[in-house]
């Protein structure tokens, strides 16, 4: 996937008569999502993204691929049986990326071993033939040996369930391959800028900015979809100036510990938390992740920042069940992500919002997909999709993402250990590395990223950035902020030589990912 080969593609249409079937905003898993669901119907589609692939939301999640433990207790029944399905399918089309783990509810209270018990048998049910594993009560012995370092003052046992785990960030890379190998074209760091309407007063296209260019495009196509997540309300705007907000966002905070705070293979899922959330403490990759908060907020951004509060009630309930209490300065990185939560007027609270999606048609055929959550990805772009065929008058084609692998596909990629991110990719980046023995170094002392991931990133992965190769193409900026700040100039000087940069370049980019970085950095810096 090179964006040398898509921006051509770009320009021998761009400006001409010829349409697109369909041109994607947004470049989340949603978008992407809806892309690589249209190629593989055989429609041709173009994606453009303001700046990286999962720059927003979709890089930063829980890292679960669940059905939703929280859905099941408000009720919301049919939301559950479709994840559940979903992450089935996720599973068994992605198994290098997707992965069973086992989570343990653990139990203080008479009552807690029997309701949850109960609970999570009905979970089990409702995934049926997708299921990941039986749920089971589970005695105070093997509780603590499930989970070495929980608080055993008034213990009385635990139930475990099984969900899924991913890499989100990277799964979405590989969303991205896949779609390309279809015939898509995708595009980061092109921002829409504005649609175009024919004299019938429908919209027929895109103007778009190349922003590694300045160039400026119009382009032509019979379905518009818009897939911006959090900032789905900004270009509708642009098709209907006063339109009404129909997303309510809130931000989300995790927090990242060292390995010692979780030893083992299984997650902590704590059922209610003082604000009536689910936490969970996720053993990933060599790392712990505690999260989430749920605070609504008033303006979207592409580095939300975590409030004082919020980290500070992520470390308090983490102390309350790990004998080993977590200090501001074991936070190895903060992270936030936004929820684009689809507005219900009865909704008071945004943690009430249903997670369910939403597909919506303007008076000038602005088609917007709306909500939902990550592990629904396929069956939103599978709705999309069969809107956007009827909308645009496109052959109808059936959906067949259900049985198409995912790029990287391999069943044994653990064999690979900390490459098995890569998938199948895992061998041809051993074989860089054993073709020059530099490759294997890595870029900092405290990261395991190596030079030669550096480099198939910017070749195969289409990062262009600094931030996308520490963020996103590898997670080092979640594995430690520091470190990762650290690193950037030695990542800024691999690309630079890679991709034809020069010093001046280098500086920029070094700068402007020590502002990224900043933001994850805790304490803050300065404190």
């Amino acid at each position: 996937m090179k964006r040398s080969e898509m921006i051509r593609r770009l320009t021998d249409r761009a400006d001409g008569d010829e349409p697109w079937d369909m041109i994607v905003v947004g470049g989340g898993a949603t978008g992407v999502g809806v892309a690589l669901d249209a190629a593989s119907r055989g429609h041709d589609v173009i994606l453009f993204e303001q700046s990286d692939f999962g720059k927003g939301t979709s890089s930063r999640s829980t890292k679960l691929v669940h059905g939703g433990v929280r859905y099941l207790q408000q009720g919301n029944v049919p939301l559950v049986m479709e994840a559940l399905k979903e992450r089935g399918i996720l599973h068994r089309n992605a198994p290098h990326l997707v992965t069973d783990l086992p989570f343990v509810v653990p139990n203080y209270k008479w009552w807690e071993a029997p309701f949850y018990g109960i609970g999570m048998r009905v979970y089990d049910v409702l995934a049926g033939r997708f299921g990941f594993g039986q749920s089971k009560n589970l005695s105070v012995e093997e509780t603590v040996e499930a989970l070495p370092t929980i608080e055993t003052d008034g213990l009385r046992g635990g139930v475990v369930y099984h969900d899924g785990q991913f890499d989100d960030a990277r799964l979405l890379i590989h969303l991205a391959m896949t779609a390309a190998e279809q015939g898509a074209t995708l595009l980061n760091y092109c921002p829409v800028t504005g649609v175009t309407k024919g004299d019938d007063g429908f919209i027929d296209g895109v103007e778009i900015r190349d922003d590694e260019t300045g160039e400026d495009h119009v382009v032509r196509g019979r379905v518009v979809v818009n897939a911006t997540g959090a900032f789905t309300d900004a270009v509708r705007r642009m098709d209907e100036p006063d339109a009404q907000d129909i997303i309510r966002p809130s931000q989300g905070v995790h927090i990242v510990l060292n390995r010692e705070f979780l030893p083992g293979s299984s997650a902590i899922m704590v059922p209610k938390t003082d604000d009536d959330r689910v936490l969970f403490a996720i053993p990933w990759h060599d790392r712990v992740l505690v999260g989430t908060t749920d605070t609504p907020i008033e303006d979207v951004d592409l580095e939300p920042r975590p409030l004082d509060e919020e980290v500070e009630f992520l470390l308090e309930h983490t102390a309350r069940y790990l004998t080993h209490d977590p200090e501001p300065a074991d936070v190895k990185s903060v992270f936030v992500g936004i929820r684009p939560l689809v507005a219900e007027a009865e909704a008071d609270d945004t943690a009430e919002i249903s997670r369910e999606h939403a597909i919506r048609v303007s008076d000038s055929g602005l088609l917007t997909i709306a909500g939902g959550k990550w592990t629904t990805y396929r069956k939103m772009a599978e709705d999309v999709v069969d809107a956007a065929q009827t909308l645009g008058d496109l052959e109808i084609e059936e959906c067949v993402t259900k049985e198409l692998r995912i790029y990287g596909y391999h069943q044994h990629a653990d064999d690979f250990g900390r490459l098995e991110v890569y998938g199948s990719d895992a061998v041809r980046l051993r074989e860089l590395m054993s073709d020059d023995a530099t490759l294997e170094v890595p870029v900092h002392p405290g990261l395991e990223l190596t030079r030669a991931e550096v480099l198939w990133g910017c070749r195969e992965e289409m990062a262009r950035t600094v931030d996308d190769i520490l963020s996103r193409r590898s997670r080092s900026l979640i594995f430690d902020a520091r470190g990762s700040r650290d690193a950037a100039r030695a990542v800024a000087e691999l690309m630079a030589a890679e991709l034809g940069h020069d010093g001046v370049w280098i500086d920029a980019q070094v700068a402007d990912f020590e502002s990224v970085a900043a933001g994850y950095v805790w304490p803050p810096p300065g404190r």
